[in-house]
């Protein structure tokens, strides 16, 4: 679905300046109400999406209307990060339709909600919910201010999506494969500005293969689906472990539980990492190492080492040395196995040569 669609044409006097950003990488396309006068706001943001829907504003008309939108083209789906003050909104009837649009959009609440009233039912979604509205159809509703991720799906964007979203449409997923969706689109919506355009046909086909597992989940969907859904499934256990990283009651069931699977598939999942175990200790050790080469963290070894789960100090060298090749008081001396500038607040006082380990560590999470 070409971008224009998304972009009205504007009403006289509403100059809409969507900037199209020239960085490296996929281009987005961005549209921001506060650098308009107030009068005229909410009209700029009314004629973003004249193409789609008729918003209807339910606050004051005379107060600030914010209405943020970031869109990426992906050529078979466009992708939008939006931010909007509280609105009305309704479906256009096929007669003033501006445009054929008779899409599906999938849409995640970060926060807000938003209620829907259809001709088959009423459903409201909050945060973290995936609920997926036809706009084709005749519906209306309303958003409290709100920020959410928009997945907007042709229909002939393939024919197993199209079965599986008209039978889901105007609901919300309210399964654990309709969460490991929103947390797809999450990934998706942190992803996008790192991608380059090669990468867009493996990420449609991978979001294709979502949609079929997650809104019609069977056993060949799910199986054609592997590989992004363990993606899924490693980021989100990354995350569970990085804030769980000083509990010392961390351990693989507390993950496995986290993530909803059996044990066997955790097991799958952490294999390459040498089980879940390993995983934990060695960010544990990371971390560890990083306060040890920090010169303003002059905490004894052995307090560093318990507050990163380790009550033993002979088992904590042990451990730092199979992974570093070098004890932790070598560390500390700044000896030959120092990690240059590991703290981020110091990447840019870093050497030219002392760089990409930096970024390699902090990618590393």
């Amino acid at each position: 679905m070409p971008y224009s669609r998304l972009g009205a044409g504007g009403r006289s006097g509403c100059n809409v300046d969507y900037t199209n950003d020239r960085s490296p990488g996929l281009p987005s396309f961005e549209l921001s109400t506060d650098g308009f006068d107030h009068s005229a706001q909410f009209a700029v943001w009314h004629d973003s999406f004249a193409p789609m829907l008729e918003l209807t504003q339910t606050g004051s008309t005379e107060a600030r209307f914010h209405g943020r939108q970031k869109i990426w083209d992906l050529g078979n789906l466009v992708f939008a990060e939006i931010s909007t003050d509280e609105l009305g909104f309704a479906s256009l009837p096929g007669h003033v339709r501006r445009e054929p649009l008779d899409h599906w959009t999938v849409t995640l609440l970060k926060s807000g909600r938003i209620r829907t009233d259809c001709a088959r039912r009423t459903f409201a979604a909050g945060p973290g919910e995936v609920q997926i509205h036809s706009l084709g159809r005749s519906f209306s509703g309303n958003v409290s201010k709100s920020e959410m991720l928009m997945l907007f799906v042709p229909r002939d964007f393939s024919h197993e999506a199209a079965v599986a979203l008209s039978a889901a449409e105007f609901s919300k997923l309210g399964t654990g494969m309709g969460h490991l969706f929103s947390d797809y689109l999450v990934g998706m919506a942190n992803r996008l500005p790192l991608l380059t355009q090669a990468e867009v046909p493996d990420l449609v086909a991978a979001t294709n293969a979502m949609i079929l597992a997650c809104v019609s989940p069977s056993i060949d969907n799910i199986e054609a689906a592997e590989e992004p859904i363990a993606t899924v499934l490693l980021e989100k256990a990354r995350q569970f472990v990085r804030k769980r990283l000083f509990d010392p009651e961390l351990a693989s069931e507390a993950v496995r539980r986290e993530l909803g699977i059996s044990r066997t598939r955790l097991y799958n999942l952490f294999e390459p990492f040498g089980g879940v175990m390993h995983y934990i200790q060695h960010r544990r050790l990371l971390g560890a190492h990083s306060s040890l080469t920090d010169p303003d963290d002059q905490r004894l070894i052995l307090e560093i080492a318990e507050k990163h789960g380790f009550s033993d100090g002979a088992e904590f060298s042990r451990a730092f040395k199979r992974a570093f090749g070098y004890s932790p008081s070598d560390a500390r001396r700044g000896g030959k196995g120092r990690m240059p500038c590991s703290q981020a607040r110091r990447r840019h006082d870093c050497p030219a040569t002392g760089r990409l380990g930096t970024l390699l560590r902090r990618l590393q999470g």
